[in-house]
């Protein structure tokens, strides 16, 4: 599917266009009551107020139950609205979480896909939500020219969201809320560049009409095309979302559909170990020890319904569904390390085309209810996601050695070592079929001031592995499946001893697919059940208004994938058997402080103390080690300052600090810890009553070179500094 764009001077004539057709428009003017009303029915779908200064809301999308107010939940929830998303120019999901000081980044094995870890556990990106659905999004990196929050829900959350599609996330999970048209309508153009010459577009319209401003559309169209920071690598993005919807006296629709292809091209990949004693310092930090052969395309077609009704004052029913066709393709060379000291390393490459098809659905009631002086906030809700995915792949022997340093061209390999499947049309390897029941009820005391939260979700997962098609076309059988259903609780109280001041606590879980015992063992093909995480977790929330705060403690355990493991038969030989064993304890203290404390300075500060230890492992060689590429602290500071005297000129910076971490479970190899500094300016003004806002910011000041993650048991570099100008004008 090809998605033409048209030209920059077509952009700006259509843009005309819809301005002058806008203004020329007869003005409607509301009475008192008509106003009135219409905020109301707004108001019934829409997400939690911001705190002052714009830049972190109230609340947000919480699964199940809703949306809410983080003073009355027991959870932690963080969420980061389009305003401070266009301040910073935060290009995808990434950029916005690097504001997140429980969140931290690293790469996908072998490939350029975002992996964000919370809370010391990694969270893919097809894990992430899209107005609550899971499987929606494209795959890989995300763009967040059509995001207006991006929501950080910490912790484990099988009830408040179901099983996420591929079982990552149980350390937390990310919620994107599509843009949607306001009561002021918005014509916006940008248009950004970067001092490697990446040159970007971006075209932002919404508008309401019909009576009482019921319909509402918003597009965005957005591209960008050019060499990265990092040497010998380009990218290039195309971005087309359109959002719908109406707003009815007690009826909501909605619709997002979108269309999203990256191409990147030279990868700097993450960095394998191979037989090396200690890691090596990370090279020059815009150095490319990728192969100029390599890159990686995506091409993903979405969208979703939601509708809602309200029965009547207190209850409202809702249903929601989404698909999503991904087509991905990719030449990737990833180097592996021979030499701690030289940084001598080999590299091979692989071919590796993956098709996925995913619809997912949802459906519930949430309401409110009084028993004698008892409150009621009650929640059911089902959904089910369905996911197919095709794979085929060529690994190619090697042509070379290279060097993280020096790294010269090696050629393209073409003698394939191994493959499996039929290249262009890839058969099916895998089918999951996950669904799910939930009800809870939060029982409010003492006029809400006490909340005790109590609910159960019962999940069902089917789970089918098929063999990879021949490379003949011939089809793959099934090799293993399990249907397991199991019940996850949460338990949840808090309190409120004045207006801006909760004190909570929670016990919550997360549920991921078990693993398939595999290779050469005994049991091959086993399918083991469903690993719980559990997750206790305690703490204090302000808000003050202009500004709040939360501080929390928690401990996450997670079990581990297993191992293989020798045992003794009775003839005095020994069999392998994959065991399903061992654990991982996550203990942390998590501080966060946000929004405008004085006037014209908007704060984001805080800060998480890890500890991770291991427990059960293999023969208990590494028990009571750290768990790999889990930091023991994370630092983060941003502050953004209007300048005194200069109307409309604004100054930023920020600062991330991050702790050692381990790269192997023995603890053998570490990482040191590292910091970063980013900076910023904006200058607002008007030019024949047009809002235009002119924009610097420069990532990685220093330039400093550095591994920013071992997740994975892989390395992951930092990016080199950058330096991003945009243009807006409103119109």
């Amino acid at each position: 599917m090809a998605l033409r764009f048209p030209s920059r001077p077509t952009l700006l004539a259509v843009c005309c266009s819809l301005s002058l057709g806008a203004h020329g428009a007869d003005a409607l003017v509301l009475d008192a009551t008509s106003i009135d009303a219409q905020t109301t029915k707004a108001a019934k779908g829409a997400s939690p107020d911001v705190f002052a200064g714009g830049q972190v809301a109230r609340g947000g999308q919480m699964g199940v139950l809703g949306n809410q107010d983080n003073m009355d939940v027991p959870f932690t929830l963080t969420s980061y609205t389009s305003k401070l998303i266009e301040d910073q120019q935060a290009e995808d999901v990434g950029d916005v979480l690097l504001n997140d000081p429980s969140v931290r980044q690293s790469f996908g094995f072998g490939n350029q896909a975002q992996v964000l870890v919370i809370r010391g556990l990694p969270l893919s990106s097809d894990d992430i939500s899209y107005n609550g659905l899971y499987g929606v999004l494209p795959r890989q990196i995300i763009s967040t020219d059509a995001v207006e929050r991006v929501e950080v829900f910490k912790g484990p959350n099988a009830f408040i969201n179901g099983v996420s599609p591929t079982g990552t996330g149980l350390g937390g999970s990310v919620n994107l809320v599509p843009k949607r048209a306001g009561d002021e309508p918005i014509r916006r153009y940008t248009q950004d560049i970067s001092t490697d010459g990446r040159v970007g577009e971006h075209l932002d319209i919404g508008q309401r009409f019909g009576e009482d401003n019921r319909f509402g559309a918003r597009v965005n169209l957005a591209q960008r095309e050019g060499d990265t920071a990092v040497d010998d690598e380009s990218q290039r993005t195309k971005l087309f979302t359109l959002g719908l919807d109406y707003r009815g006296d007690n009826f909501r629709l909605s619709g997002d559909f979108g269309y999203q292809k990256q191409r990147i091209n030279g990868l700097r990949n993450s960095v394998r170990f191979g037989t090396i004693t200690r890691i090596p310092r990370a090279p020059d930090a815009s150095h490319n020890y990728g192969q100029d052969w390599t890159y990686s395309q995506t091409e993903d077609t979405f969208g979703m319904l939601r509708g809602e009704w309200d029965l009547n004052e207190d209850w409202t029913a809702y249903v929601a569904g989404g698909a999503k066709h991904t087509r991905e393709n990719g030449v990737y060379g990833t180097p592996v390390l021979t030499d701690s000291n030289t940084g001598a390393a080999t590299i091979s490459g692989s071919k590796i085309p993956h098709d996925e098809d995913n619809a997912t659905f949802m459906t519930g009631i949430n309401g409110n209810l009084q028993t004698g002086p008892v409150s009621h906030q009650i929640s059911v809700g089902a959904s089910s996601i369905w996911t197919e995915q095709r794979n085929a792949y060529e690994f190619y022997l090697p042509t070379g050695t290279t060097n993280i340093y020096n790294t010269g061209p090696l050629a393209k390999p073409t003698a394939v070592n191994f493959a499996a499947g039929d290249m262009s049309d890839p058969g099916i390897t895998g089918k999951t079929r996950n669904r799910s029941l939930a009800v809870s009820d939060t029982l409010g005391f003492f006029d809400d001031t006490l909340l005790v939260t109590a609910g159960l979700r019962r999940q069902q997962l089917l789970v089918q592995n098929y063999a990879y098609e021949s490379t003949t076309g011939v089809g793959g059988s099934r090799t293993s499946m399990y249907d397991e259903a199991i019940t996850t609780p949460v338990y949840g109280i808090v309190y409120k001893p004045v207006e801006s001041v909760s004190l909570f606590a929670n016990r919550i879980e997360g549920l991921a697919a078990g693993p398939t015992a595999s290779g050469q063992v005994v049991n091959v093909g086993e399918a083991f059940p469903p690993g719980r995480t559990k997750q206790v977790e305690a703490g204090i929330k302000l808000d003050k208004q202009s500004w709040g705060a939360t501080l929390a403690a928690f401990r996450i355990e997670r079990p581990t994938d297993g191992y293989t493991q020798s045992f003794a038969t009775a003839g005095g030989g020994s069999v392998d058997v994959y065991v399903r064993d061992g654990k991982q304890v996550n203990r942390g203290v998590e501080l966060s402080v946000f929004g405008e404390p004085v006037e014209g300075l908007r704060l984001m500060a805080g800060g998480t103390r890890l500890q991770s230890e291991l427990e059960d492992t293999r023969g208990g060689l590494n028990d009571g080690n750290h768990a790999v590429g889990v930091p023991t602290f994370q630092l983060n500071a941003t502050v953004d300052w209007d300048v005194p005297g200069l109307n409309g000129l604004a100054l930023n910076a920020r600062a991330l600090r991050t702790g050692g971490q381990y790269a192997d479970p023995a603890n053998t190899l570490s990482l040191p810890t590292w910091n970063r500094f980013d900076a910023g300016a904006r200058y607002t003004f008007k030019v024949e009553r047009k809002a235009v806002t002119l924009r610097m910011n420069v990532e990685n000041i220093t330039d400093k070179n550095y591994w920013a993650s071992a997740n994975g048991g892989y390395l992951t570099q930092g990016e080199p500094r950058l330096v991003k100008f945009s243009g807006t004008v409103d119109f």
